[in-house]
């Protein structure tokens, strides 16, 4: 297989319209994008533009279509354009799209979560991820009085100054202790990065330093391609804040209702202080939100000293766009069959790989899965930064010229959405394989 020959393919498509906007950007917003891993730099193809998607399928401008597993990097657990979700989110901009007032759509979504996610007793919507991690250390920090942050290596927290450290995503190629320019050092040197999924040495920062306000982690890594934290390391973590009198933070922006209804703390039956949700919350509109013990929660403005606020913070329309998607998520069945759509797709890969021991990896968790190539095994952001990116770059350029679209970087995360049909799962599943042949 030529890389040559692949990326021929697809400049070879017709993208005429996607190239000239994507150049007239470039004279209005940096590299033509507004968020870095669009612009795709590491696979070295002028970007996508895209115009409409429906159900399990996405349109660039040139009416090229793809059959897409980003789903807005995991948003669209329903698919693209679902009715049930956006009828009302329809009706609501009809009576209006945003007031900067307390509307009941706001208890019914907070409520809702509560259901689902115990642990959230009490809930503060915000309208990002990175809003979300932001605001929870804050409080993390008001609530213990202390200022050390404990992150992990790779795992990537939104683009907030105090943990842009060792973070993944896009931040993964860049250099410094602090993953980007613009931070000064001082900003960050109360934030501590550590292994992921490192016992012992874990353990040993925890007893070792009495200034630790919390732990932030993914419990399912999704921006160092998908790297599953191991059971045992999360009830560690649980047992070691317990005693320090440090507080567990979960970030569940990506895992939230996507590995499972209650996230992975349902699956693991680990209860941490503070959760962070997003993505799937807002049902393709700008939401997210955190939420814990209330006796932390209630350290927020306006009970308590520590200060939050935000204009479009529990928007109408994303209110409702998310109570109903949670709603279609709650229904006998759905995780069930989204599951046998995902085990459908990727079982026979799974199966090639270890029948021809392969050196490739396909991480899964739910319906999320990651590709790394040179490798058999990724257990941290260490693992994953050894894999053969140029390996990557071909196959996912071998993908998108045959109308499939995974997301554009090794260090990120791929999903099945319920909308996605059997048929385009067969047809992905042996372009995949077609690649793979290539490979023994």
């Amino acid at each position: 297989m030529k890389e040559d020959d692949i990326a021929l393919d697809v400049f070879m498509k017709v993208r005429n319209l996607s190239e000239k906007i994507y150049r007239q950007l470039l004279q209005v917003t940096p590299g033509g994008v507004n968020s870095p891993v669009r612009a795709f730099k590491e696979i070295g193809i002028l970007p996508l533009v895209v115009e409409r998607g429906s159900k399990d399928t996405i349109w660039d401008v040139d009416g090229n279509p793809y059959i897409d597993y980003c789903g807005s990097w995991g948003a669209l657990i329903l698919g693209h354009a679902n009715g049930e979700v956006i009828r009302p989110a329809i009706e609501q901009i009809q009576n209006g799209s945003s007031f900067g007032i307390t509307t009941p759509f706001e208890q019914k979504l907070a409520e809702k979560i509560q259901t689902i996610v115990p642990s959230m007793e009490n809930v503060r919507f915000v309208s990002s991820g990175t809003e979300a991690s932001m605001s929870a250390l804050r409080l993390a920090r008001g609530y213990t009085g202390r200022s050390t942050i404990v992150k992990f290596n790779g795992n990537y927290h939104g683009h907030m100054d105090a943990l842009l450290v060792q973070a993944g995503s896009g931040a993964t190629h860049l250099p410094k202790k602090a993953a980007t320019l613009g931070i000064p050092e001082e900003t960050v040197k109360y934030t501590v990065s550590l292994p992921y999924n490192d016992i012992d040495a874990c353990r040993e920062f925890l007893r070792a330093c009495p200034d630790v306000a919390a732990v932030i982690i993914e419990p399912v890594a999704g921006n160092m391609g998908l790297v599953g934290a191991k059971r045992d390391f999360l009830e560690m973590l649980r047992d070691e804040t317990q005693k320090q009198s440090s507080l567990l933070i979960f970030d569940e922006v990506i895992s939230g209702f996507r590995v499972g209804l209650k996230g992975v703390q349902g699956l693991h039956g680990i209860t941490p202080d503070l959760t962070c949700l997003g993505k799937i919350i807002g049902g393709g509109f700008p939401a997210a939100a955190f939420g814990g013990r209330k006796d932390i929660m209630e350290y927020l403005a306006p009970l308590g000293p520590v200060y939050q606020a935000g204009t479009l913070s529990g928007n109408p329309v994303a209110m409702v766009a998310g109570y109903h998607t949670l709603s279609v998520l709650e229904q006998e069945g759905f995780y069930e069959l989204l599951q046998e759509k995902t085990d459908y797709f990727l079982n026979p890969i799974e199966e090639y790989i270890r029948k021809k021991q392969l050196d490739v990896f396909l991480s899964r968790q739910g319906s999320m899965f990651s590709f790394f190539f040179g490798t058999t095994s990724v257990e941290s952001g260490e693992d994953a930064k050894k894999c053969d990116m140029a390996l990557f770059k071909k196959f996912f350029l071998h993908l998108l010229d045959r109308g499939i679209y995974f997301s554009p970087s090794a260090f990120e995360t791929c999903f099945v959405s319920s909308a996605h049909e059997w048929e385009h799962l067969a047809i992905t599943q042996q372009h995949i394989l077609d690649f793979l042949y290539a490979l023994d």
